[in-house]
């Protein structure tokens, strides 16, 4: 009862009614990794560096709730969703109309758009940046480990993917006696709940 009272103080009520859509049987196989580059999202800041062209240089830009951030001499340009090498390929390729052969460098200065939530029985609850490749166990190192009061072979983690809530059960028992390939990898705006 202790695990649902912490719960219902932070909203499980919301959690519940946004996990309700979550597909029967739609916990099914363990997702594979996410992919090898962060992607750019909206709040991350960057520091953009055009070489020999300080003109062409921006220590901070923040990328816009649009998605986009801009640039001199291109306007706006869209951010979310690229890697860093991406969006240095277009700015590249956008600024030789103006400059011949541009060394542009995109920087990751502040990721603060890929967050994942930790709720329940874990020492410290909350919001945490995603900001490299993170497993489940890792987040609760991360976390400060569990309260007494938790049941390690009933955690859930929540996924948005397509317009689709996932559910994955962890047992966090099975990792440490050595399955783990059970330990998956979070994704941005996991929701990993321990009763």
């Amino acid at each position: 009862m202790h695990g649902l009272t912490r719960l219902t103080a932070i909203g499980l009520a919301g959690l519940i009614l946004l996990c309700g859509a979550a597909e029967p049987g739609a916990q099914q196989n363990l997702p594979e990794s996410a992919g090898p580059d962060y992607a750019i999202g909206i709040g991350d800041v960057l520091s953009i560096h055009t070489w020999k062209e300080p003109d062409l240089s921006l220590d901070a830009v923040q990328v816009r709730s649009d998605g986009k951030i801009t640039f001199p001499l291109l306007d706006d340009i869209p951010a979310q969703g690229k890697t860093t090498v991406a969006l240095k390929n277009m700015i590249q390729s956008q600024l030789s109309r103006f400059v011949e052969a541009p060394l542009v460098t995109v920087t990751l200065v502040n990721p603060v758009s890929q967050r994942y939530y930790i709720l329940g029985e874990v020492q410290e609850i909350g919001e945490y940046p995603l900001v490299k490749k993170l497993t489940v166990m890792q987040a609760f190192a991360l976390a400060k480990g569990f309260t007494e009061w938790a049941s390690k072979d009933r955690i859930l983690v929540y996924r948005q993917n397509n317009n689709k809530m996932q559910m994955f059960k962890i047992d966090y028992n099975d990792i440490v006696k050595g399955q783990l390939n059970k330990d998956i990898q979070l994704q941005a705006d996991d929701i990993i709940i321990v009763p």
